[in-house]
């Protein structure tokens, strides 16, 4: 590709009356389009294989149940992206307390923002979760201390 735009700008420039720094310009901006191009195609690409490996926390999606009438339910991405979810949480007896939220895949489990800050699910336990009514239960999710949810 770089050499076909390098002789189309050729040829444009010898077509006309151009001076020698024209037609230098001609040929550099030619040569950076198509090194740009070059350079989005690679990112692109980096991109599609990075969505490809992102943690896959599938297993996750369903509904999880806190205390008090808290819970949590994580959806894959409407848009089928891979590595993201939608997770809807009701995290507090406060009536503001709930909302929907976008969520991406980490290393240690996914990823989203509330307006109580950044915060992370984490596979746990119910003992990990710090709450006694999910003390000895196996398949748990961990936002922090005091806030866990799990299904039975």
């Amino acid at each position: 590709m770089r050499l076909w735009v390098i002789g189309a700008a050729a040829l444009v420039s010898a077509c006309g009356g151009m001076s020698n720094e024209q037609e230098a310009a001609i040929v550099e901006n030619a040569v950076a389009s198509a090194e740009a191009a070059a350079e989005n195609a690679t990112a692109f690409g980096e991109a599609a294989e990075k969505a490809k490996s992102a943690p896959n926390r599938d297993a996750w999606v369903g509904k999880w149940i806190g205390v008090e009438g808290l819970v949590l339910t994580i959806e894959k991405d409407p848009g089928g992206s891979l590595g993201r979810y939608r997770l809807t949480n009701k995290w507090s007896l406060d009536d503001e307390a709930s909302g929907t939220f976008d969520g991406v895949a980490t290393a240690k489990g996914i990823a989203f923002n509330r307006p109580d800050g950044a915060k992370e699910l984490v596979a746990s336990d119910g003992n990990a979760t710090g709450l006694k009514y999910l003390a000895g239960k196996k398949d748990c999710l961990t936002v922090a201390p005091g806030e866990g949810y799990c299904r039975d």
